[in-house]
């Protein structure tokens, strides 16, 4: 037997994750927040553009990382099969610049940082993925309900360093991607 990176996409991107981390434990975190980490900045910054990207691949900490990557690595690599790196990789670029743009916009005094609205994307993505022409799967309803859902709500009642929105943006990039790309 000899390993096969298999899913070149989601495994260079838990590659650069990691790299972002363990480069931000070596800087003190002058790395994360200065190339990994989305927060309002002047537009005259040309890192301003890096983070609307980037930000997707810094983590706060080995706990935050190992539990995205845990996620993106179950889902990610049906999702590579089933779309193609191409596909999927434009699909992390748009729902990272979306999500960049979202917290840019509308939350000046806060930051974001994390992949996890990647993995929300990849959840909605793999419960679209056995679609049939003419039929809404029950799974898509659920997630969407249950996961979408709850995240609603926690954003609503709970004050805690989440960004249940960027979970939100995730999630419907998921179902914007997962539909433009099953009509391909």
């Amino acid at each position: 037997m000899r390993l096969s990176y298999n899913s070149p996409v989601i495994l260079t991107f838990a590659l650069l994750s990691l790299a972002a981390l363990v480069l931000g434990s070596l800087t003190g975190g002058e790395t994360t927040w200065a190339l990994f980490t989305v927060y309002r900045a002047p537009l005259d910054d040309p890192l301003t553009y890096v983070r609307l990207f980037c930000h997707v691949l810094g983590h706060s900490g080995w706990a935050h990382y190992i539990n995205n990557m845990l996620m993106l690595l179950v889902i990610g690599p049906p999702m590579e099969e089933r779309y193609g790196g191409r596909a999927l990789l434009l699909s992390i670029a748009a729902t990272a610049l979306v999500s960049g743009l979202v917290q840019w916009f509308f939350f000046p005094s806060s930051a974001l940082l994390g992949a996890s609205g990647i993995v929300f994307m990849l959840i909605v993505m793999a419960s679209l993925s056995g679609m049939r022409r003419g039929e809404l799967p029950l799974t898509l309803l659920l997630v969407l309900v249950l996961y979408l859902g709850g995240e609603v709500l926690d954003g609503l009642f709970s004050r805690d360093n989440v960004s249940q929105l960027t979970h939100i943006v995730g999630g419907l990039m998921g179902a914007v991607c997962g539909f433009a790309l099953r009509r391909r």
